[in-house]
């Protein structure tokens, strides 16, 4: 008995935290196993409340310490529910300087909430897709980088602005 009541405490609880992000309209992680291939591309699914408020997009991320470099380069699609596609080469700091990675985490795990488009509009009505991939390269080689070492979550995130 006490055992449930306490399970009950912390599910109550984990709602109330969850529930007091009052700006996501999305926000959706999706794993990846061990290591990124280059040719594997993380989709989401998205369908935008309405098409005439304007909103925030971020591509989330999760990442290790076994991470060794201090940028990301990500090809970012979002593809509207009549087949206009637009597509994004973006490329993100991860690490200072001193090699010290960027993110909220005090363990292993660093959170990145990176920004993709401001104040973007949803202009056409239905499911919009958001594809994801990484085009890591070393530096003078021309050839990408096969698997990427160090990313566990990518995810896709809309906000209301905070203006409102």
């Amino acid at each position: 008995m006490l055992k449930n009541r306490i399970l009950l405490f912390f599910l109550m609880f984990s709602l109330i935290i969850v529930s007091c992000d009052s700006n996501s309209v999305y926000d959706n992680y999706k794993s990846i196993p061990n290591l990124w291939h280059k040719d594997s591309i993380v989709s989401f699914k998205v369908n935008p409340p309405d098409s005439t408020n304007a909103y925030n997009l971020f591509v989330n991320l999760r990442n290790t310490n076994t991470y060794k470099y201090n940028n990301l380069f990500l090809i970012v699609e979002i593809v509207f529910p009549h087949g206009k596609t637009i597509k994004d080469t973006l490329e993100y700091k991860m690490a200072e300087p001193s090699g010290k990675l960027l993110g909220e985490g005090h363990m292993d795990i660093k959170e990145n909430k990176l920004w993709y488009k401001e104040a973007f509009v949803f202009k056409e009505t239905g499911e919009y897709t958001v594809n994801i991939q990484h085009a890591m390269r070393e530096n003078g080689k021309v050839n990408g980088i096969i698997e990427l070492e160090g990313i566990t979550d990518i995810g896709f995130r809309i906000e209301n602005p905070n203006n409102k």
